[in-house]
């Protein structure tokens, strides 16, 4: 049965797009988190294992919350690897293991990508597709990432 939440089926269709694209962001960069939190070594070695280990975790809860709001939404989540990579805008770099440094601002370019696009989805979702409960979802999801690129950028010393 066909969800009938006061949205058309065709921006029903496109908010699932959206949707699907922040799954994908969120699950390269679940992987990304994965691979530095394995790989760490040097200063800080466990501080920061604990924070990766931390934002990894968090992002796989909300990963699933934004393939439940696809399937809330009647839409059917993305779920492989090969998807992820198609659909997201955050790169990675197979074969190449970076410093901690290197690590954490690759991981605050990632979180800050992601919300600079949050932000534009949330408008997108109310304002075009009429979809006042995904916006809200987005902010919500944006303001967990703004937090995770805050904890990272604490690490550099202002300029």
């Amino acid at each position: 049965m066909k969800p009938n939440l006061g949205i058309s089926a065709k921006n029903l269709k496109a908010v699932n797009e959206v949707l699907n694209h922040v799954l994908a962001d969120g699950n390269i960069i679940y992987i990304k988190l994965r691979k530095f939190h394995w790989n760490l070594a040097g200063d800080n070695f466990m501080e920061l294992h604990l924070l990766f280990e931390d934002q990894y975790d968090a992002i796989a809860d909300a990963v699933d919350e934004v393939a439940e709001r696809i399937s809330t939404l009647g839409g059917t989540a993305i779920g492989t690897t090969k998807e992820f990579a198609e659909y997201s805008q955050l790169k990675e770099n197979p074969g190449k293991l970076p410093g901690n440094q290197e690590m954490l601002k690759e991981l605050v370019g990632d979180h800050e990508t992601i919300v600079k696009a949050l932000r534009e989805n949330l408008d997108l979702c109310e304002e075009k597709y009429g979809d006042a409960g995904t916006a809200d979802f987005l902010n919500g999801l944006m303001q967990k990432h703004e937090k995770m690129a805050w904890k990272l950028r604490k690490y550099f010393k202002e300029a």
